[in-house]
């Protein structure tokens, strides 16, 4: 599929994925060259300013001009989108994008393009004509991707009210692994706080179709609320809800659902001179990729401080160091922190004996 650009509803199915996705920001795309065959010599938009309320989108005209470099049969029903990025305002878009616009006069090397930029609600602000690419946006892509042909046009003003913002709760909160689970995501009004009082068409989607596109649609109650069942392998990707207008989304919101934590570690030896480095092996069950983790040691009867740093290995293992410092039992413990999707845990106290 060809790569969405990042536009984030900030975004980011991602800074935000993870930081709490507000699926705002689905992942940026890597820079590419442009399109040698595509060239454009002016993009029109017949409005300047818009004022858009709630889930409705306003729709904009747009005309292109410009060519297309190509003699294959094929290319002769190439659609270009037009793209915008936020040069003011504060609204959670940081981009939008025109729907697919098709030639309506002239040949694909010396033609016009016309079609609609539906601007939503949530793209408050001001956006500045940057670029136009070769579309279907989101379509399939053969060959090397490219970045927008650049394009210095137009700005619109979009005063955008009663935004709209997804939540979601999971059930259970912290999803065991091999258990199915479900979600309720919930489409309120940011101004009020309350639900729309429609049944609004939400697609939800697991893994690629958060970033590329597809998810299935299903429509909330008239309380903006939809619970989904998902399966336990679900639970390994990220699980989103979007608001989708002609070609990118009104509002998104993602997330990977909170896993468990269970680790074990013991030290190589249980007494050791005061002074030595005592290495300290542990497990953690059900790990992707890697997580830091701290060897913490108890100081008085409650206080546990942080002894040392390490990093649990994609194997599931890793490893610590103690070092007593005086004779007798010292209890320690391993303190694995939060680190998406895994929730904060420790092991079981065990003690060192410095002799």
């Amino acid at each position: 599929m060809r790569t969405r650009r990042a536009l984030t509803v900030r975004a980011t199915l991602l800074a935000a994925a993870v930081a709490g996705l507000v699926l705002g920001a689905l992942p940026t795309v890597a820079h590419a060259d442009t399109d040698p065959r595509l060239t454009i010599t002016q993009v029109t938009l017949d409005r300047t300013s818009v004022a858009v309320s709630g889930l409705n989108t306003y729709p904009i005209n747009v005309t292109v001009k410009g060519g297309y470099d190509s003699a294959e049969p094929g290319d002769q029903d190439t659609v270009l989108n037009v793209i915008l990025d936020r040069v003011g305002g504060t609204g959670p878009r940081r981009d939008i994008v025109s729907a697919a616009l098709k030639r309506t006069s002239g040949t694909l090397a010396n033609g016009t393009w016309t079609g609609r930029l539906n601007v939503a609600s949530t793209a408050n602000g001001t956006f500045k004509v940057t670029g136009v690419m070769r579309g279907p946006y989101g379509g399939p892509v053969y060959g090397t991707p490219v970045d927008p042909t650049p394009y210095s046009g137009q700005t619109i003003t979009v005063k955008g009210t009663n935004l709209p913002r997804i939540t979601a709760a999971v059930n259970p909160r912290i999803v065991p692994f091999g258990k199915p689970y479900s979600i309720t995501w919930a489409v309120t009004n940011t101004a009020t706080g309350k639900p729309y009082g429609s049944r609004i068409p939400i697609g939800l989607g697991v893994d690629t179709p958060c970033a590329e596109g597809g998810s299935p649609v299903f429509r909330t109650g008239t309380n903006g609320v939809i619970t989904k069942a998902y399966t336990a392998s679900d639970a390994g990707a990220l699980n989103c809800a979007q608001l989708m207008t002609d070609p990118y989304y009104i509002a998104a919101q993602g997330l990977f659902p909170a896993r468990p934590s269970v680790i074990a570690a013991a030290p190589s030896r249980t007494s050791a001179p005061v002074g030595t480095i005592v290495p300290v092996y542990g497990t953690f069950a059900n790990m992707i990729g890697s997580c830091p983790i701290q060897l913490q040691r108890l100081y008085g009867r409650t206080q546990w401080r942080t002894v040392s740093l390490g990093t649990v290995r994609q194997s599931g293992r890793f490893t610590l160091t103690a070092q007593p410092s005086y004779k007798g039992l010292i209890p320690y413990r391993a303190y694995f922190p939060a680190c998406q999707p895994y929730v904060a845990a420790v092991s079981k106290t065990f003690t060192i004996k410095g002799v």
